[in-house]
Parts: structure tokens; C-alpha cells; sequence
């Protein structure tokens, strides 16, 4: 059983950044890309950010494209998503996703979840 963990959550106001962190102990070869989604309260989760693990591809959902970026340490087995330019519109519980063929956008496409990281983003 891979077990993901998440990092870097917190509160920040408009305009500013974070960085999540997401540690993928367990051989890479188990799944080919990693994913961050998230869920806002009363919503369902939706897709944020995928890289494929051998090749380095990314696949960004529209909102998030040109603030965030995700990039992966091969050798740490970690995953980041940096986040700028934050929006009240980003908050929500943050989560870490590992498996699938490639950078997907859906979560049924992933087999392994971490526990969340809260962000929130004051107005």
C-alpha cells in the first residue's frame, strides 16, 4: 500500500504563494503520473495539476494554468505544486495522487491518495 503525504498547506491572502509537497515512498515504477486535485466545501473534487513521472509531461486544468506549476524530484520520490498569484477561488483541501498511464485529469485514473493539506486564501 503506497502511502502519500502531503505538505505545505496553510492560510495566505490574495495574491500570494504556497508550495504543497507530496512524498510518494514506494518504487516509482508502481504508477506512472501524479496528480494534484482539490475540493472546495460543497463541491466535488476537481482535477488542479498531473506530471508523468518518466517522461516530466504536465497537464494543468484552465484555471490554474500560468500560476501554478508542478515539477517532481525523481530522486526524493516527491512531487511539488507551487502556487501563485493565489485566488479565494483556490481554497479548499488540496490532494496528492499517484498511478494511471499519464497525466490524467480524472481521479478514477489514480489509485493512491493522501490524507489533504488545507489552503485557504483570505479576500
Amino acid at each position: 500500500q503506497v502511502q502519500l503525504v502531503e505538505s505545505g498547506g496553510g492560510l495566505v491572502q490574495a495574491g500570494a504563494s504556497l508550495k504543497l509537497s507530496c512524498g510518494a515512498p514506494g518504487p516509482t515504477f508502481r504508477y506512472n503520473a501524479m496528480g494534484w486535485f482539490r475540493q472546495a466545501p460543497g463541491k466535488e473534487r476537481e482535477f488542479v495539476a498531473a506530471i508523468n513521472w518518466n517522461t516530466g509531461v504536465r497537464l494543468y486544468a484552465d484555471s490554474v494554468k500560468g500560476r501554478f506549476t508542478i515539477f517532481r524530484d525523481n530522486a526524493k520520490n516527491t512531487v511539488y505544486l507551487t502556487m501563485n498569484s493565489l485566488k479565494p477561488e483556490d481554497t479548499g483541501v488540496y490532494y496528492c495522487a499517484a498511478g494511471g498511464k499519464g497525466p490524467s485529469p480524472a481521479h478514477y485514473e489514480y489509485e493512491y491518495w493522501g490524507q489533504g493539506t488545507q489552503v485557504t486564501v483570505s479576500s
